[in-house]
Formats: structure tokens, sequence, C-alpha cells
């Protein structure tokens, strides 16, 4: 009995670390920084793998609307090798902010080559991970210096956070009185974001450290609520 080739795609999200890889797919960072002062920004992508891989890339608004990303990626689709490896360049296409970061979404999806045989399993590899365009005006300060401006409070059962700064500042950790807060993320600059409280928690002492540009936890903040 015959039976048709399938394919599945299988969503995955980088939280931490040096590289990304993922079915023999390495990726080269876990966040792009796009210098205002730059041209373009770059990321490498490498198979070590036995398999060739179809690579396809795009960008996504923050919300991953229908709305297009003022970004173009160069190669969009292309086919990488064994021990291949193939930089992706990302340029700036259209005007944002020169005050404060910007937060897009760079896709990348590994489709790997179908096996010449019929009952086979293929599954697409899809990562995601930020992209922040950086003004050239803010050149000199990085996130990380700027993580004590930013204000704590309590709202009912969630903790609010108000960022006062130019940046994006992306969390790896929150905690308080010693419970650490679940799917934390990011506040955007001049906006005001809020994360659901432990149960059983309503108050007290808070700590928390933010992801610097390398995609590694910075140093302890301490705050309370």
């Amino acid at each position: 009995m015959n039976f048709l080739r399938k394919t599945f795609i299988v969503g995955a999200f980088v939280a931490a670390g040096i590289s990304a890889a993922h079915a023999g797919v390495i990726i080269g960072g876990t966040r792009v920084i796009y210098d205002g002062n730059k041209k373009e920004a770059s990321i490498s992508v490498n198979n070590p793998d036995a398999t060739p891989y179809l690579i396809q890339s795009w960008v996504e608004t923050q919300n991953g609307g229908a709305e297009k990303a003022p970004f173009v990626i160069t190669p969009p689709l292309y086919r990488l090798d064994k021990d291949q490896q193939n930089v992706e360049r990302i340029m700036l296409t259209g005007a944002l902010p020169q005050d404060k970061e910007s937060l897009y979404w760079l896709n990348i999806k590994a489709i790997p080559s179908a096996p010449k045989k019929d009952n086979s399993l293929q599954i697409a590899i899809k990562t995601r991970i930020k992209l922040i365009y950086r003004p050239a005006g803010l050149k000199g300060t990085l996130p990380e210096e700027l993580a004590e401006k930013l204000t704590w409070s309590r709202s009912g059962n969630r903790v609010s956070v108000s960022n006062p700064t130019p940046y994006v500042m992306n969390f790896s950790q929150i905690s308080v009185n010693g419970k650490e807060l679940e799917e934390v993320s990011y506040v955007m600059p001049g906006a005001t974001a809020q994360f659901a409280l432990p149960n059983g928690v309503s108050g007290g002492a808070l700590k928390f450290k933010v992801i610097n540009d390398y995609g590694g936890p910075g140093k302890e903040h301490n705050a309370s609520i």
C-alpha cells in the first residue's frame, strides 16, 4: 500500500546562547542588532549535517501581522549543502524612528531535502529571533547600562515595568521574593509591559536581568514592588 509523503512544519524559538542549532543547521546568533551607522547587518547560517537544506528567510513586524517590514534579506531563498556556510545580508528599505530602537522578527526556515522514497517524514524547522534596529544616535550606550532606569510596580496579580529609555529591554529573568516569573519577554522604549506574578506572591523584593547584545544575561539588578 502506497502512502503520501508528508511535510510537517515545526516552530522553534531561540531563547539564549551564542548560536542556535536545529536539525543540523546552525545560525550564528540569537539576535541581530542592526547598527544604524551601517548600510546592512548580517548573520551566518551553517550546515554541518549530511543532508542538504533549502533555507528561506524573511522579516516580520513585531505583531507578526500583514504589515510589510522595512527590511530585505539577500539571499531570501537558497540551498545549503553539507559543510556549507552562507551569510545573509539584511538591509533597511524604509524609514524608522531615529530616537529609539525598533523591534522586528527575523525568521529562518530550514527545509531538508526529501528522501527518494514514499512514507517518509520531512521536518522543516523555523527559527525566530529578534531583529533590533539601533539608530546611529544611540551608539555608545548599551541597554544594560540603563537598566536601573526601569520602574516597577504591582497591578493586581501582575508586575508592571515602565521603560523610559530609548532601548528595547529584553529580560532573561525576573523574580519576586525569590520566585521566578514565567514567560517574561521584553518592554519597548517608552512603553509599559506586564507579567504574571507567581501564585502566592503579592509583592516585595524584585530582581531582574537584562539580555545583552550577545544573547547572554547581564548582571542582576534590584528593585521592589
